[in-house]
């Protein structure tokens, strides 16, 4: 049996003397790191204008203080959860926050434009081994029965990070210097790794390969894909650069796919694609993560602008939005199992186009922020329901085994729709607006934002489609294709195709 089937009844790890480990810690202790990695994917947005002054940083160099961490990030995603599954995932975690940690140190010291990119860039690359692991480690660390309630905690966590990130930077930046942005991340490592070692159960995957290939591969046709989206909007659509890296990026995806089907420890089981949930769950996520950020991303410069206010006065007005997952999420967690993650997601993206349609109707040049307050309210808790059941349908999609592995598709997924959604609806904003006057930002605002509505939308639709959970299933086979050893019942999100994933390693 791998370590990663000797999971207990509840967070103990029976390698320890059994001594056990309250569930909250670890609980705890897979959130803490994963909100700081989260929160930095946001904040340093807020302190654009301040490092433009202090470094002297072109325009161009303020895109890639931001597009530096979104590409290490999204591109290793994958990579990140393969190596944990290899070499021990509560290792390769804490080795996650450790890199983060010192390269947030980097960025603290930077002097340069060059030092900060670089920095940022080592800061992704830590995150993407942080964040697919702290969903893998906290599904094994909780028994079945409360794995819908510990998931949506960390989606909470996930939340309050997302409505955090401006709030902070704000903060921040009117109170201290620039480079606090980083350092505060010093003394949460301190508390992260320690926790990590002491709450968490080293689990691996016993007998997996690294799939080398694989990871160039994946991580080369992402990289081409998201430079190609980050560089849309600035560059052109249809500008040489833009068009020939979509180009590499579909040949080497391509490429990567007919390799993972041959190969015989694929890092991303394309049999995963034939579970209906799995395949829906995922084009869900990149539609909330497009229509969503993407108009969080205007809408967040909107509180700025009509009327003017400081980044932290906007970030402090969005949290009537942001605040609201880290109430809901638990309650959809908890209510996955007994209603379906399915109808739990369709409806959350329901209200979140509801909310976004209904902000797009009323702002204006001069809209007071109390007419905003309860579409903001609707929308935010139209993303609570969508954050947890997506994460649970995931994870019950396939095996244990494979949970890291289906963990890191679903974020990078998820992180590619975020970054097409702002590169999208901000080439639309410009097309019909602009940032001169508040009139002009109206009237670019408006069919961006309708155009998010529609995305959510769709994927309120396509989140109908994913089976309800049936509570007598048996947990998939594993990789091997033998039954899945003393795992007893357990829902999973499409009966008739649930024990695909691992038949790729039977080749």
């Amino acid at each position: 049996m791998s370590l990663s089937e000797q999971r207990p009844a509840a967070a103990a790890d029976e390698g320890r003397a059994g001594r056990r480990v309250p569930l909250w810690v670890a609980i705890v202790a897979c959130s803490v790191p994963m909100f700081m990695v989260a929160l930095d994917n946001l904040v340093v947005s807020t302190a654009l204008h301040t490092l433009a002054v202090d470094l002297e940083a072109s325009t161009e160099d303020l895109q890639w203080f931001v597009n530096a961490y979104v590409l290490s990030f999204s591109c290793l995603l994958m990579t990140g959860a393969a190596v944990g599954d290899r070499f021990g995932r509560r290792r390769v975690f804490v080795l996650g926050i450790v890199l983060f940690t010192l390269a947030s140190v980097g960025c603290g010291l930077a002097t340069t434009s060059g030092e900060l990119i670089a920095a940022r860039a080592a800061q992704g690359v830590g995150a993407a081994a942080v964040m697919p692991l702290s969903l893998t480690l906290l599904s094994h660390a909780v028994p079945d029965r409360l794995r819908g309630l510990a998931l949506g905690l960390w989606s909470a966590v996930s939340g309050l990070a997302v409505a955090m990130g401006p709030v902070v930077g704000g903060a921040v930046l009117e109170g201290l210097d620039w480079q606090w942005i980083f350092w505060i991340n010093v003394p949460v490592c301190v508390v992260a790794i320690p926790l990590a070692l002491f709450a968490l159960r080293e689990s691996s995957l016993e007998g997996a390969g690294i799939d080398l290939v694989g990871m160039v591969l994946a991580a080369a046709g992402l990289f081409a894909v998201v430079w190609g989206i980050v560089h849309g909007e600035p560059d052109g659509w249809t500008s040489t650069g833009v068009l020939t890296a979509f180009a590499a990026g579909a040949v080497l995806l391509a490429v990567f796919v007919a390799w993972e089907r041959r190969t015989k420890d694929p890092m991303l089981p394309i049999d995963f694609y034939r579970v209906r949930s799995f395949t829906l769950t995922n084009v869900v996520s990149a539609a909330m993560y497009f229509g969503v950020f993407g108009s969080i991303f205007l809408l967040s410069q909107y509180l700025q602008i009509t009327p003017p206010r400081t980044p932290l006065e906007a970030g402090v007005r969005t949290l009537a939005w942001t605040l609201m997952p880290m109430f809901v999420a638990p309650v959809a967690g908890a209510l996955t199992d007994r209603i379906g993650g399915g109808r739990l997601m369709a409806f959350g993206l329901l209200l979140q186009g509801a909310g976004l349609a209904w902000i797009n109707l009323v702002a204006g040049t001069d809209t007071p922020y109390g007419h905003l307050v309860a579409p903001m309210v609707v929308a935010g808790i139209g993303m609570g329901f969508v954050f947890a059941p997506t994460a649970a349908v995931v994870l019950a999609s396939v095996s244990r085994d494979h949970a890291g592995k289906a963990s890191g598709a679903n974020t990078t997924v998820r992180e590619v729709g975020g970054a097409l959604g702002i590169a999208v609806l901000s080439t639309i904003f410009v097309a019909h607006g602009g940032t001169a006057t508040p009139q002009q930002f109206v009237d670019g605002l408006h069919p961006a934002i309708w155009a998010g509505v529609a995305v959510v939308l769709v994927g309120a639709v396509c989140a109908l489609g994913i089976p309800q959970p049936s509570r007598q299933e048996p947990e998939p086979p594993r990789a091997d294709g033998s039954p899945a050893a003393g795992a007893g019942p357990r829902p999973t999100a499409d009966t008739a195709s649930a024990a695909v994933p691992g038949a790729a390693h039977r080749r």
